[in-house]
């Protein structure tokens, strides 16, 4: 899952035959990149009360995340070109190079980044750790195209359309592969434990998916448990994997991985809330999409959970059989307003990018402590 910002987001619903008000959601997919809006003056509001402008929120976390840890991910970047080089198979560089160049701001590598200076390192195994993280996350990314058969993301064609499955399938291989040489480098045996049961953990998830995507007795504890694989699991080890590697106390050390698992949790259910209300040309796929593909994501849950006997077959048909048809997609979206599915889901967000911040609070008073806050925040916003 690529998540990164360009811009904001309405989510319009019809309640009641009438408009209700709209929503400002600042998305997880698009975050990172650096977006022109027109109107600045708009403010949002965290949980705690705090009004920032869009300007604020879009550019500061990123920018100053990126600004600081500059040396450091030069240093990244120059490994990854390295270790994805291959002598006797030129593909893999070129798949890989499609994918790692294609604009993304190496969110999960500055975590490692981040949290590791955090705790006052100033060694050189950071650099190992992060690009491991990336590496293992552009892997599942290839993966997720096979599975999923995608022909977009991040705005351009899949490696999957562009070569073939056998050829992503194989270079996310031989990317897995190179990540646990680097954890190797590190010596660090307890860094090995960490990404090593992320890694399982994403597969799990993944397998998990293939069997609840399109289940009505999905809940949101399964849901949880998707999500934890698919994106949270990485996130959380990148943070921790910084602490461990620094020597950090253990009381830090868990604050790190709750902080990326809350983080993560967050991230991903706005991605799938912005499949029921972002626009195509800055969430890198179409709206509906997660629909149209059967998937049970939250917003969905939430609406089966309290759904009639006409919209429990509504969605029997949609989702369970895949008999989809025109206005099916306007359809769920007005019976996820019925039961204020995408506000509840909406809170959920806010309520783990709050865990994240409050995580925080064991770590050293520190610049990156409160960029990482910040951080957690711009994940989700939305105006009062």
């Amino acid at each position: 899952m690529d998540v990164h910002l360009k811009g904001s987001y309405t989510l319009t619903v019809k309640k009641g035959g009438r408009e209700c008000d709209y929503g400002w959601v600042v998305g997880a997919q698009k975050l990172f990149h650096n977006p022109s809006l027109k109107d600045s003056r708009k403010g949002l509001s965290s949980k705690h009360g705090t009004m920032m402008s869009l300007d604020e929120t879009l550019h500061k976390p990123h920018d100053r995340l990126a600004a600081y840890l500059a040396a450091d991910m030069e240093a990244v970047n120059a490994l990854i070109r390295d270790r994805m080089a291959s002598e006797h198979a030129p593909r893999i560089p070129e798949v890989t190079a499609h994918l790692v160049e294609a604009g993304g701001k190496r969110l999960r590598p500055m975590l490692t980044l981040a949290a590791a200076r955090l705790c006052s390192y100033d060694g050189d195994h950071h650099v190992r750790l992060a690009a491991t993280v990336e590496f293992i996350h552009t892997a599942t990314l290839l993966h997720d195209d096979v599975v999923d058969e995608s022909s977009q993301r991040r705005g351009r064609p899949t490696a999957n359309l562009l070569w073939d499955n056998k050829s992503s399938v194989l270079v996310g291989d031989y990317l897995f592969a190179r990540s646990f040489q680097l954890m190797v480098e590190t010596g660090s045996l307890r860094v090995l434990d960490i990404l090593a049961n992320a890694s399982a953990t994403i597969a799990e998830g993944e397998v998990l998916q293939l069997t609840a995507a399109q289940d009505l007795r999905t809940d949101e504890h399964v849901y949880l448990q998707v999500v934890r694989g698919k994106t949270a699991a990485l996130f959380s080890a990148a943070t921790e994997a910084g602490g461990v590697i620094a020597g950090a106390p253990e009381d830090q050390v868990r604050a790190l991985h709750v902080y990326g698992d809350a983080l993560g949790i967050a991230f991903q259910i706005v991605d799938d809330l912005l499949d029921y209300g972002g626009a195509a040309s800055v969430i890198g796929k179409n709206p509906g999409d997660d629909f149209r593909e059967r998937k049970l994501t939250l917003p969905v849950i939430k609406a089966v959970a309290g759904a009639s006997d006409a919209e429990r077959a509504f969605w029997r048909r949609t989702i369970e059989k895949g008999q989809q048809g025109d206005g099916d997609f306007e359809e769920a979206l007005a019976i996820m307003a019925r039961h204020d599915a995408m506000e509840r889901t909406r809170a959920d967000a806010l309520a783990w990018a709050e865990k994240a911040r409050g995580a925080l609070a064991l770590l050293p008073a520190h610049e990156l402590r409160d960029m990482l806050s910040d951080l957690a925040d711009y994940v989700v916003s939305r105006v009062n």
